[in-house]
This record gives C-alpha cells, structure tokens and sequence, in this order.
C-alpha cells in the first residue's frame, strides 16, 4: 500500500510540471506498477515500452526525438530519488556510479520503443521502486516498476567438500511475514530427515553426498500469499564415480587405480594439488606415490604387473587448497589355478579353477575358448560343441574329462556382476605329444592290427624253424644211438693197446 501511494503521489507531480502531458501506468495499464523479482547474481530486466500509438513515428524520428531517464526511490518514501541512467536526445549515456556498469539501455531497444532497463548482475541492494520517464517531443510516459531481489546465500568453508557440513539460506526484500519455507533439488520436494534440516528459511545438509550437487530451489510463501521462487546450482568437490569402487584385473595384468576429481581445481580457483597414494595394510600407511598437478582432475595409479600380493585397499587423499578428500579403492585380482602343473598330457583329466579375492557374493563366472591361436578377435562364447564332455560352462570351475588337441590353446575365465562384466582372466593351455594334424581314427586302427598281425606271424614262423632244426638233429633209431655210445669207447682203448705194442715192438 506504501509504494502504490508512493507511485499515485509521483504521478500527480510530474502530472502537474508536465501540463497534463504524462501518460502513466505503460506497463501493465493506466495507474499500474509492475513487480519483478531476480535472483541476487542473476540479471533483471525492467520493462517499459512505448505506447502503441507513438508507434506510427518513423524510426529515425522516435530515435532524434525521444529520451528515457531512470530512477531509483529506493525502499521507503522518506528516501532520496536517485538517477540511475539517463540517455538524451544525443544518445549521449550518463550512468549513476554505484550501479556502473551493471545498468544499460541498448540504442537497438530503442528504435523499437523499448526502454527497458537491465541490471547485470543484480545484488540485494537494488531492491526498490524504479520509475522510467520517456520525453518525446513535448509529451512524457512514465513507467513504474518494483524491483524485488531473492537472495540464495552458501554458508559452508570454500571450496563445498564430500562430507562436510553446508548451510543453504534463502530470504528476500519483500517485506510481509514469511509464512513457509520450502526446498526442492532437482525438482522433487525435499523432507526433514536425518540428512536435511530446514529452519527460518535455511537448509542444512550434514554430511553432502555427490548425489546432492545440482539444481537447488527454494520457495517463499509470505502472509500475504506471495510467493517467491530461486533456484541455486550447488556444485560438491569430490570424485566421480561409485563411493568405494572395486577394480578387478588378472594376475600378470597391468591396471590403473582410479582418481578423478568431480570438478577441475582451476573451477574453485585453485592452482596447486597434491594426490598421496597410499597402501592399507596391517593397519598402516603404506607410501605409493606422490603427484601434483593444477591443469588436470586425474591422480590415477599405476601397477604395471599385477600380482595376488598386490591385492586389498588403497586410498588416494587429494589435497586441495586447505582441504583434504580421500577414497578408498579397492584391488580384486582375477586367477586361474589348473590341477595339473606345467605342460598336460593328452587324455588327463583337468580342472581349471578360477578365482577371486574380495568376493561380495554376486559374481557369477563364465569360461570362454578363445582359439588354438590366440587372436585379437572377438570372442566367441563357449558352446555344447566346443565344450562337449565338460560338465561346467558357468561357474569358476571348468572340468575336461580327457584332454585331447582341440582343448589346446587359450581359455578365459569372465566375472560378471549386476553392473556387467567386471573383469577376467586367460590360461593357456599346453598338450603334451600333441600333433598339427593327426591320421583318421579307422586309419590308425588298421595300422595297429597290421603291426600286430605281423608280430604273430613272425613269432610262429621263429616258432616252427626252431622245431624243424631240431628234428633235423635227431636220429633215426634212438636205440642204436644208445649201443653206439657204449661200444665207442672201447674201440678206441683197443687202438691205443695197439700203439703201445707195436712201439714196445720197435724198442
């Protein structure tokens, strides 16, 4: 009621200096005054337009012809007018020095019978009654508009970190009792919980998550049922990604343990960040590396051969100006153990065995051959045909009755989980004996019986000339055989009596 009262008593001055020449109220009607509300930081534009009839002027004349003087009556009547900007029939500019260069009327509205005034940015203390008065040629149009500023104000530590408490305040200039306050984020209505607490028009998040950065609203409902709306863009320094996650690699494998801030430092006016890996183990701080870099929001590290050592907890502190942030990452590491070591000899039986550290009870697990010759092509998923006689396909054990040739080669074990594939690992596998091409099955079997066939023949042929020798040996009458060797050695006792008498003789 103070500012329509305020607008009546200035229209009828200026009514009376101007011979009845003032044409008020363009904006929204005769006698009328138009509210906007903008943001603090945000930029608000004033309306005020010419009157249709003034239209039919040419261009160039409404632009010789014609200026526009803003002011300002600021917050109560008793309060001084203040020029705020003024543009003559020269174009010549004359701006007040609070408010430059934040105040502008462009000499293109003006053709157009614009004379609207913009105000960028907007700070709270140019909340007020602003009054725009338009000279051309002897007549005078005047346009009110009140200015309400909505100010949304941060109250946490700079820059807003993970977990670290923040207070979001919301208030404006309008001057009834404020009734209600409501908060929205990202459109959805927020309650009180345990997280959020809203009192007096502010909002206290206690421990900030990542999930609660964006597009913060709040709502004013004053006793007069105005209501009154601005928005906030929360931005949270952390890290992108999930809370906590879990790399998987194989063993033997090279792998990059992630760091990556949610923002460039540069965005808080940062220029100096230090990244401090580290290994938990035991319960201590094991030191890994040390990086400082001000151009780049990635601090990732480097294990270029992963053994089953290497698994557990890391943890990557990023310092940034005074603050410090840290998540703990996760190293799973992927193997595969067979029950027989080194080379395996065709027709064994053997169990390939794949496991997992830092199971959480949702991976499942999925084996896969390559090829005899391992590729760089896609891979081809296990199927009856390639796994026939192995009685597991998914699971972490795979089962080969007999190894035989078509078993060799390069055999990978995946791990899935909810999110997708996790990771895996490969296993190459080597036969013993093993050939490029071997002979058909029914060849080799003629081949075995012939080499078999042959031994026996040879063995009765051996068999039958040792019988034949030694038939060929034996006498014809056994009996004679047996008189002979008794008569023998007598006869030649008689000869050697002989030789004795006769040398007797000579002597």
């Amino acid at each position: 009621m103070r500012l329509v009262s305020l607008a009546q008593f200035l229209t009828f001055t200026l009514l009376v200096f101007s011979a009845g020449h003032i044409l008020p109220g363009v904006a929204q009607g005769e006698g009328k005054e138009r509210k906007v509300w903008a943001r603090a930081g945000s930029s608000a534009v004033l309306p005020c337009h010419l009157s249709p009839r003034k239209m039919w002027k040419s261009s160039k004349q409404l632009l010789d012809k014609t200026s526009v003087l803003w002011k300002r009556h600021g917050g109560s009547a008793h309060q001084e007018t203040h020029m705020v900007l003024e543009v003559g029939y020269s174009g010549l500019q004359k701006t007040a020095l609070p408010m430059r260069p934040r105040v502008s009327v462009q000499d293109s509205a003006l053709r157009n019978g614009n004379f609207s005034l913009r105000i960028n940015p907007v700070r709270s203390e140019d909340a007020g009654l602003y009054e725009a008065q338009v000279a051309h040629n002897k007549e005078v149009q005047t346009c009110w508009v009140e200015l309400g500023v909505i100010t949304v104000t941060l109250r946490s530590p700079h820059p807003v970190v993970e977990n670290e408490p923040l207070l979001l305040s919301c208030n404006s200039s309008h001057r009834a009792s404020l009734v209600e306050t409501r908060w929205f984020h990202n459109g959805r209505l927020v309650h009180t919980s345990g997280t959020f607490c809203s009192l007096h028009g502010a909002l206290s998040i206690l421990r900030p998550a990542m999930s609660d950065a964006g597009c913060w609203s709040c709502q004013l409902r004053y006793s007069d049922n105005e209501v009154i709306s601005a928005t906030y863009n929360l931005q949270i320094l952390g890290f992108d990604g999930p809370k906590n996650p879990v790399v998987y690699a194989a063993a033997g494998s090279a792998v990059n343990l992630p760091c990556t801030l949610s923002y460039l430092p540069s965005a808080f006016g940062i220029s100096v960040v230090t990244a401090h890996w580290s290994r938990l183990a035991w319960g201590h701080l094991q030191d890994q590396s040390i990086l400082q870099n001000s151009s780049s929001r990635s601090f990732p590290h480097r294990l270029p051969v992963v053994d089953l050592s290497d698994a557990g907890q890391y943890r990557c502190a990023v310092s940034v100006g005074s603050k410090t942030i840290s998540r703990d990452v996760t190293l799973a590491v992927v193997t595969v153990t067979p029950s027989i070591q080194g080379p395996v000899s065709e027709g064994s039986h053997l169990l390939l065995i794949c496991s997992l550290t830092h199971l959480r009870g949702h991976e499942r697990f999925q084996w896969r051959h390559l090829s005899s010759a391992p590729t760089h092509s896609k891979l081809t998923v296990a199927t009856d045909r390639n796994l026939e006689g192995h009685r597991s396909k998914m699971g972490p054990t795979l089962e080969i009755p007999q190894v035989s040739q078509k078993d060799t080669g390069t055999w990978e074990c995946s791990v899935y989980g909810p999110e997708g594939r996790l990771g895996g690992v490969e296993y190459g596998l080597q036969i013993t004996g093993a050939q490029v091409s071997s002979p058909p099955t029914i060849f080799s079997g003629q081949v075995t019986f012939g080499l078999t066939l042959t031994l026996f023949l040879l063995l009765m042929v051996c068999i039958l000339a040792l019988a034949l020798q030694k038939r060929a040996r034996s006498p014809a009458f056994p009996a004679l055989e047996g008189m002979i060797a008794v008569t023998v050695p007598r006869k030649k006792e008689m000869e050697e009596n002989q030789k004795e008498k006769i040398q007797q003789t000579e002597c």
